[in-house]
């Protein structure tokens, strides 16, 4: 299923075809979590939004990380404990994030949850509680 061509259209920001580096904070900001933790909130998150969390991109790497993409300038909100990191536009350093396309190959990178229309971004809040609640 192609959803550059469904009611489900995706951002502009996600490529056509293979993957992209974005810049965080100005299409979105991002939490990064790596390995079986990432995994455990990305789970968590999607079963507790019936599995319309927002993107979330995994890296197949060695890291094994996982992106949390939120709104832009909303990182900072939080305090995000170890081991996650926010990346966003702090005037300190300029991040990137890897963005994969829906479809193809897209290798190294790959979707845990798509962006939609209805829900562009995972919800920072319900991040910042589902990630305390996985670390406790």
């Amino acid at each position: 299923m192609n959803l550059r061509n469904s009611l489900d259209s995706v951002p502009s920001w996600v490529p056509d075809t293979g993957h992209a580096l974005r810049h965080v904070g100005v299409h979105f900001d991002a939490v990064r979590i790596p390995g079986v933790i990432g995994e455990d909130v990305a789970y968590r998150l999607m079963e507790f939004t019936d599995f319309l969390a927002g993107p979330i991109v995994r890296e197949a790497t060695r890291e094994r990380n996982l992106y949390f993409l939120l709104p832009p300038r909303t990182a900072g909100a939080h305090a995000w404990p170890a081991p996650a990191r926010a990346l966003g536009r702090d005037g300190r350093s300029a991040a990137f994030v890897g963005i994969p396309a829906v479809n193809g190959l897209t290798w190294p990178l790959g979707w845990r949850s798509l962006p939609t229309e209805e829900n562009p971004f995972v919800e920072p809040d319900l991040l910042y509680e589902t990630l305390v609640r996985a670390l406790n």
